[in-house]
C-alpha cells in the first residue's frame, strides 16, 4: 500500500483467509483495520509535506463513509461463495487495470483537459461541475465496496484520479490513502457491529502491516513507477488464481 497508494487490504483479505481459515466476514475488519492505521500514518505524513488535496480526499471520504455501511449490509446478506467470485473479479480486474496503466497514461495526456484540472501557481485543484461529479462517483464507489468486500477502495481512487486529474503521482497516492483512512474506519466500526473482531489475529496483524508501511515507504523512491504496477498486478493475479481454485473446490462439495 505504501508503494502504490492500493492494494492494502484486496490482498490482506485473501491472505487472512488462506493462511488462518476466515471467513471474508471475518477477514475484512482485520484487513481494514491495519489499512487504517497504516494510511492514517501516511496521510499525516503527506499533509506535513502539502501533497494531501485535502478537499478532493474530504468529498469522496463524505460520499464513501455514506455508501460504506450499506455495502457492508449486502455482504451480510450475500452468500459467501457470491461474495468470493466477485471479489476474484474485482482482483483480476485490477491486475489488468494496473498493467495497462501506461496506456490509460498515454490516454490523458493526449485529452485537451481533464475535468480536475490543478492551478499550477496554487497547486490547487479548479473546482468545476464535471470535476465535483467524478469526485462524488469515485468516493461513491470506493466506499461501496470497502463495505462490501473489506477493501480499502484506494484501487478505485487511484486510477480515477489518474484520469479526471493532471496531479503528480505522489500527491494521487496520498490523496488516495487520505480518503482510505477515514472510509476503512467506518466499515471497520460497521463491521464490528456484526460480527466479533478476533484481536490475536488483529493486533499482530496491524502492527506488522504498519512496519511493512514504513518499510515501503523508505524503498519507494528507489524503485520505478512501471516495477511497482508489474510486482503487484503480479501478485494479485497469483492471488485470485489461487481463489478462484479454491472457490470451484468449494462448488465441487
Amino acid at each position: 500500500m505504501a508503494l502504490t497508494g492500493a492494494g492494502g487490504a484486496i490482498l490482506s483479505v485473501p491472505l487472512l483467509m488462506f493462511f488462518l481459515s476466515l471467513s471474508m466476514q471475518q477477514a475484512a475488519p482485520i484487513a481494514l483495520l491495519a489499512v487504517f492505521l497504516a494510511a492514517t500514518f501516511a496521510t499525516i505524513l503527506g499533509l506535513k509535506q502539502g501533497i494531501v488535496r485535502y478537499k478532493a480526499a474530504g468529498l469522496m471520504a463524505i460520499m464513501g463513509v455514506i455508501a460504506a455501511p450499506i455495502g457492508v449490509s449486502i455482504a451480510y446478506k450475500t452468500s459467501p461463495l457470491l461474495l468470493q467470485s466477485l471479489f476474484v473479479m474485482v482482483l483480476l480486474y485490477i491486475a489488468w487495470h494496473v498493467l495497462s496503466a501506461k496506456l490509460i497514461k498515454e490516454e490523458v495526456c493526449n485529452q485537451v483537459a481533464a475535468p480536475c484540472e490543478i492551478n499550477p501557481a496554487t497547486s490547487k485543484l479548479f473546482w468545476t461541475a464535471s470535476c465535483t461529479k467524478r469526485l462524488i462517483l469515485t468516493g461513491s464507489l470506493a466506499g461501496f465496496l470497502s463495505g462490501l468486500l473489506g477493501v480499502g477502495g484506494g484501487f478505485i481512487v487511484v486510477p480515477s484520479m489518474q484520469k479526471i486529474s493532471n496531479l503528480e503521482h505522489h500527491m494521487i497516492v496520498a490523496t488516495s490513502l487520505a480518503m482510505i483512512a477515514l472510509v476503512s474506519l467506518v466499515s471497520v466500526v460497521t463491521y464490528a457491529g456484526h460480527t466479533q473482531i478476533n484481536w490475536l489475529i488483529a493486533v499482530p496483524f496491524v502492527a506488522t502491516t504498519f512496519i511493512g508501511s514504513l518499510a515501503g515507504r523508505s524503498i519507494s523512491g528507489k524503485i520505478s513507477h512501471q516495477t511497482k504496477n508489474w510486482v503487484f498486478a503480479s501478485v494479485a493475479t497469483v492471488v485470485a488464481s489461487a481463489m478462484l481454485v479454491r472457490l470451484i473446490m468449494q462448488m465441487m462439495h
